[in-house]
């Protein structure tokens, strides 16, 4: 039997005159675009009370209302893919990642991914939006995402995401040494060149990264980063957009950086880590039905402790 969603939100004036299906999707970050567009289509969404098309500019102020059918939102098939649960209640459940694991099926990846073994976990959830998931985490990133199990629940984290109040930060390795934290605040959208990958541009959405130091080596830096905003990729085309790329990222990192008179053991780690030095470390939020503020830390997974002590053993040892 399908299930509805009521949904009621306000345009807000940062988003003039971009497209209303790019605003919606700004503001409804659990739903695909393409959906959001054929709601508009249906007037399943509507503006101020009337139908609007997807490409038509907003102005901000503007009140969306509708009620949503959302139970064709995730189609996917259930696969015994091992988890490993930090906390699970009626009401929301929270993985840690590990890497190598695509959250969402897409093209290339059809199965083998979280929403297949959260179906197969929680055969419920395939009549949520993107099976309960209101985030995600790239496919080499690990650490903590939170996943709604009840409509209600997932209702109230997609706005707790709109109102950024949930918590996400994460330990990052970078090449470079940065002389203090810093925020980045700058548009994120497609690469207008290589589809594959994402840019800072001006046509983007709104991102905002903060960053600080938490440990310097000679060569990279440990980085607490956290998220304002979170947009595809957004960590890893901030810091590379302020050179400081994340050790190990394939698309973005560049080259590799080699103390000068490295130990095999350092020499080693950094060749090796051939994923984007990331980690999602922390997560707070507020309950969905209880109000009670809760808060999560994953500990760093074996590739990233074993890199983190090479880089420390490379700091106290090496040539200065």
């Amino acid at each position: 039997m399908p299930i509805t969603e009521a949904v009621t939100c306000q345009i807000p004036p940062a988003c003039a005159g971009m497209r209303l299906d790019q605003a919606l999707a700004e503001l409804l970050p659990a739903y695909s675009r393409n959906r959001l567009q054929q709601w508009l289509k249906a007037g399943y969404l509507r503006v101020n009370g009337q139908i609007r098309r997807p490409r038509d500019p907003v102005v901000g102020g503007e009140t969306i209302s509708g009620e949503l059918v959302v139970t064709t939102e995730t189609v996917a098939i259930a696969q015994d893919i091992p988890l490993t649960l930090c906390y699970e209640d009626a009401d929301l459940l929270v993985i840690n990642k590990p890497a190598g694991l695509v959250v969402h099926p897409a093209a290339g990846n059809r199965d083998g991914t979280l929403v297949n073994a959260l179906l197969h976990r929680r055969p419920e959830l395939a009549g949520l939006p993107r099976a309960g998931l209101v985030h995600r985490l790239d496919k080499d990133t690990t650490g903590l995402l939170v996943v709604a199990r009840s409509l209600p629940a997932h209702t109230a984290l997609v706005a707790q995401l709109q109102a950024r109040t949930i918590e996400r930060e994460y330990l990052a390795v970078v090449n470079g040494l940065p002389v203090a934290g810093g925020m980045v605040d700058a548009p994120v959208g497609r690469h207008p060149v290589d589809r594959q990958r994402m840019a800072v541009t001006p046509g983007g959405r709104p991102a905002i990264t903060h960053y600080r130091i938490v440990r310097r080596f000679r060569a990279h830096t440990l980085l607490r980063v956290k998220l304002e905003t979170g947009r595809t990729h957004q960590i890893r085309v901030h810091m590379a957009h302020v050179r400081l790329p994340l050790l190990g990222d394939p698309v973005y990192g560049g080259r590799l950086q080699i103390p000068p008179g490295a130990s095999p053991r350092c020499i080693k780690a950094i060749q090796q880590f051939r994923r984007q030095a990331l980690h999602a470390e922390r997560l707070a939020l507020t309950h969905p039905l209880r109000g009670e503020r809760l808060e999560w830390r994953a500990e760093v997974p074996p590739d990233l402790a074993e890199l983190l002590a090479a880089l420390a053993e490379d700091a106290k040892y090496g040539l200065e």
